[in-house]
């Protein structure tokens, strides 16, 4: 195929894409927004099989985690289903799991209950990560409910709670285009206003950003991106690195993107 089919072809896939979502946007209009811990704990008996269609990611995930890693902390590790390859590799491996879902981290438990695990039902804003304590900071598929405003204030976060050398490893959903970033941002803060939810309880409504906006706030909060990995199962990877220095760094190490 010549590249200017190629190009016509991807912009159709794409027109044909958005034309769907908002098709949909306008039939969910009088769809509640749901708080995200009511919105797990609803789905808890089919989401391990809903999410299974990420397994190849998972594995992925897990093989990014550097062998020398000894803690780690997971934010949104639900029901533990990237956990289930990091331990399958290394059985050892201490993580600390945020989730505001106290159900799915009951079945976590329930399925590692020999595993050095430990829960913590609460939001990532209030959680205190530490300083300097992490290894790496994981998270699945879970970021992509936050504001680019929350992002960059929870990125900092990691950043500071990493140690020297440590990683960020994410793995989400990404806008294909700015059009569906601003699209979905737009519906969002308005259904949010609508329904009159306080700033401070979150909902379930996907919000993500494009892989270049996702970059900048990554960068924004000092890290490095060493690496970046489209999956045929629609999860972007991003491995991200604080530098050893200790000091922010700013851009993407040449061939990242």
């Amino acid at each position: 195929m010549k590249s200017s089919e190629g190009k016509e072809k991807t912009r159709k896939s794409s027109e044909e894409y958005l034309a769907g979502l908002k098709k949909w946007l306008q039939d969910t209009a009088d769809t509640p927004l749901e708080e995200m811990s009511d919105f797990f704990t609803k789905r808890l008996c089919d989401y391990e099989e809903h999410m299974s269609v990420w397994e190849s990611s998972y594995r992925i995930f897990a093989e990014m985690l550097p062998s020398e890693c000894r803690n780690v902390l997971d934010l949104g590790c639900g029901t533990g289903l990237e956990l289930d390859r990091i331990w399958e590799r290394d059985p050892g491996i201490e993580v600390t799991g945020v989730d505001l879902c106290r159900s799915m981290l009951d079945k976590l438990l329930e399925k590692h209950s020999d595993k050095p695990f430990t829960p913590v039902c609460r939001d990532y804003f209030q959680y205190d990560f530490g300083c300097g304590k992490w290894d790496a900071v994981i998270s699945f598929e879970s970021l992509h409910h936050f504001l680019p405003e929350r992002k960059k204030e929870l990125y900092r976060k990691v950043y500071g709670g990493l140690k020297e050398g440590g990683v960020f490893i994410l793995g989400d959903y990404i806008a294909d285009c700015d059009e569906e970033e601003e699209l979905l941002r737009g519906v969002y803060l308005k259904r949010r206003m609508l329904s009159g939810i306080p700033d401070d309880r979150f909902v379930h409504f996907d919000i993500p950003l494009t892989l270049e906006h996702e970059a900048e706030v990554l960068r924004d909060a000092g890290f490095v991106i060493k690496e970046i990995r489209d999956e045929p199962d629609g999860v972007t990877i991003f491995v991200a690195g604080k530098a050893a220095s200790g000091r922010p760094a700013s851009g993407i190490d040449a061939g990242a993107m």
